[in-house]
């Protein structure tokens, strides 16, 4: 999967005036013209708007501005050819106003109103013209205040506010201290030429196979620039560049089950691109892979003792604890709550770590997808200890508090568009308790006889996963294996199998971790959920688990074509196809 207090009565007027007059106070008059444009028209028309809508009935008690100015390159090909080649430069508004108090406000949740997960906005002016700028923000911003108006009505008119649960007694908004930084703004310049030809020249390499149904590379240059300001003091401008390369192959097994295979390569600097040597080499890779799986045998149902590779690791903990510990989640009761009363206890095995780390770009020299500055609701990125030598101490905090945790740590994060939520960064896992790879593997075998099993499950890649929050469902996570082998104990050559589905329940599969390795290994992706996709990095040593369940992978009855492709096709030489 990637998925509010008690009846507190409304503050007396002059309380809130008085916090509205507090909030005006803190913007300060209209912004410095040493500002970036934007930051000035933004400071301008806040200052003003706080002047009214912080006197209005009922008073807007926080209002936030954000202006995202976001460049994309991309470059996508398939097969040997070029499939698209295009950039985008936009700039997306987005005002935030809340009425009522930081007790009680319009986001409130209640009985038949499902949580507004996107967020409104509006397309901005591309041209830095302040009094073009501070009209679109003036329109937008009275949009938003009577939308905010009618779902506070319906807030105090709800029974649902007379009764709540200890943690929806939580106050909707946490109060933070302003936070100001002006950073220069990012500029990337793309020449996209030369990825047209990478991207015909890797896909073209893949088509060499007759084992492979399709191939896409997609190189993706990204800049974006973040302006936020808010009516308690925040003033902020930072931005971040970053480069991706996918490669993706599609091929059949003799049954009719999709197989595919993925690889990625990120950095931030233009000059670290991975060089065509090193892409043909994954690209060889992949494909040795592609037709490895059309021959391995599928994998019958088991339970058993599982070794888990670095990157594989690193998404089970993504899946299986960090959805569960996203602070939002602690406070609806329609929520699963795994870990809601769990803190000070222990949850993992002792010699477990967990935090999430936003500050740290890179491990080993590898780029950290999760690494940001300042979160999406303008509070400093920070490092988290989650669980300390597998004790629960902390949540996945964005300003939505509980009541033990009353602050934002610096998680709130969406993708643009959406609302922001308590989200992963870099989820780091750390032992105590190490071995080296090799003698990780021995303690594997020796599990493996002890339970006598015939054989044990070694996890080698992931494609992602997805799991279950919700009360609705099964408290269950699902994760993907790509490259699966089994290994025996009699020392028999490891076998690779196809068809894996990594099932189970949190509470009883992260206590069954009994040893580690002491290479962290690193998984970057994309993570959806509420507040929609965000990038995110997880880095995790081998584990071994001493039981895990896997299951049969859902499976296609549509058989492979029953022509080779027309370059494989002896019956086609001369005709159209390849020499």
């Amino acid at each position: 999967m990637f998925r509010l207090p008690s009846a507190l009565r409304l503050s007396a007027t002059a309380a809130v005036l008085a916090t509205a007059s507090f909030c005006l106070a803190g913007t300060g008059q209209a912004g410095s013209s040493s500002d970036p444009a934007i930051l000035q028209a933004m400071e301008q028309e806040l200052t003003r708007t706080m002047s009214a809508y912080g006197k209005a009935d009922p008073p807007a008690y926080f209002v936030s501005y954000t202006i995202t100015d976001e460049d994309t390159d991309t470059v996508s090909g398939s097969n040997g050819a070029l499939l698209s080649s295009d950039d985008a430069h936009d700039r997306w508004l987005e005002v935030q106003t809340r009425v009522g108090s930081y007790d009680l406000d319009n986001t409130h949740k209640i009985e038949g109103r499902e949580p507004a997960w996107t967020s409104p906005g509006a397309q901005a002016t591309l041209d830095d013209d302040i009094p073009v700028l501070r009209r679109e923000i003036w329109r937008e911003t009275d949009r938003q205040y009577r939308a905010a108006v009618e779902a506070y009505i319906a807030v105090q008119t709800s029974k649902e506010v007379e009764a709540q649960s200890a943690e929806q007694r939580a106050p909707d908004f946490s109060h933070e201290d302003p936070h100001v930084s002006i950073s220069a703004p990012v500029f990337m310049s793309v020449d996209r030429k030369p990825w047209e030809e990478k991207v015909r020249k890797y896909t073209a390499a893949f088509s060499a196979s007759p084992a492979v149904l399709n191939s896409i590379v997609t190189f993706t240059a990204r800049s974006y620039n973040q302006f936020l300001v808010n009516s308690e003091g925040s003033k902020l401008a930072f931005g971040q560049i970053r480069y991706r390369l996918e490669l993706f192959v599609q091929s059949k097994a003799p049954d009719g089950m999709d197989l595919e295979r993925y690889a990625n390569f990120d950095w931030v600097d233009p000059s670290k691109a991975p060089d065509d040597a090193t892409v043909m080499d994954q690209v060889k890779i992949l494909t040795q892979q592609i037709v490895a799986l059309q021959k391995a045998p599928l994998v019958e149902p088991y339970a058993g003792p599982t070794l888990l590779t670095g990157r594989a690791a690193a998404v089970f903990f993504h899946e299986v604890l960090g959805h569960r510990l996203e602070g939002f989640r602690q406070k609806d009761v329609s929520e699963g709550q795994t870990f809601t009363s769990k803190i000070g206890q222990q949850i993992l095995p002792d010699f477990i770590t967990v935090r999430d780390d936003p500050t740290t770009k890179d491990v080993n020299g590898q780029v950290l997808l999760g690494y940001y500055t300042f979160d999406d609701e303008g509070i400093p990125a920070q490092n988290v200890f989650l669980v300390d030598h597998g004790v629960l101490k902390n949540f996945l905090m964005g300003r939505s508090p509980l009541i033990n945790f009353p602050h934002s740590n610096g998680h709130g994060r969406r993708q643009l568009g959406y609302q922001p939520i308590a989200r992963m960064g870099n989820t780091i896992v750390e032992s105590s308790k190490t071995m080296t790879n090799a003698q990780l593997r021995q303690r594997f075998i020796e599990e493996i006889k002890k339970q006598n099993k015939p054989f044990g499950l070694l996890i080698d890649d992931i494609a992602g996963g997805f799991t279950f929050t919700g009360r609705a469902a099964p408290q269950a996570f699902q994760v993907q294996p790509l490259i699966v082998y089994k290994v025996f104990p009699d020392g028999r050559p490891d076998e690779m199998v196809r068809g894996v589905n990594i099932v189970g329940t949190p509470l009883i599969s992260i206590t069954k971790i009994i040893a580690t390795g002491d290479t962290p290994e690193v998984f970057d992706g994309y993570c959806g959920a509420e507040s929609g996709s965000v990038p995110v990095s997880a880095v995790a040593p081998e584990i071994l688990i001493s039981e895990m369940e896997v299951s049969k992978k859902e499976t296609s009855t549509d058989t492979p074509p029953l022509l080779p492709p027309p370059a494989h096709d002896p019956l086609d030489r001369g005709k159209g196809g390849s020499q």
